[in-house]
Order: structure tokens, then sequence, then C-alpha cells
């Protein structure tokens, strides 16, 4: 247990800004999961994968990924929007 008073505070920040940054983790990852599906059901659907490229921005300029780590995912999903493209046509 914390000995100072401040460190009691900073317990419950830290417990809010964890539950914060898990409900936009758990976002990111959902939305890049459904954007996927989309890509592989072989009917893309732009407005999802916008969205998962929107979050992961999001959650980059929030600080809750690094902003490489945001690149990186985004970059696979594109690439396996463009493989997925090749392989439908």
């Amino acid at each position: 247990m914390a000995n100072t008073k401040s460190a009691q505070k900073r317990i419950g920040t830290n417990a809010r800004k964890h539950a914060r940054n898990q409900m936009y983790r758990s976002q990111v990852k959902t939305a890049v999961k459904k954007a996927e599906q989309s890509i592989f059901s072989g009917t893309p659907d732009e407005a999802t994968i916008r969205a998962a490229l929107s979050l992961l921005d999001k959650a980059a300029v929030k600080g809750i990924i690094h902003k490489n780590n945001a690149a990186r995912r985004k970059s696979r999903l594109v690439k396996k929007l463009g493989e997925g493209a090749a392989v439908a046509v």
C-alpha cells in the first residue's frame, strides 16, 4: 500500500488511465479484426477499413500505442488489402 497521500492519488489516476487505455486498445483490436475479415471475405468494406485506420491514428495521438506501432499496423492492414485485391482479380 502507498505510504504518502500523493502516492495514493497516483494509484487512482493510474487505474483510471489504465482502464481508458484498455478500452481504446480493445476498440483498435476489434476494428482491425473486422477490417481483416472484410478483406478476406472477398468484398472489402471501405468504411470498415477506414475506421480501423482512423482508430489506429487516434490511439497513437493519445499515446495509447506508439506512433511507429500504429504505422506498422496500418501498413500491414493496407498490405493485406492489396494482397486481397490481387487474389480477387
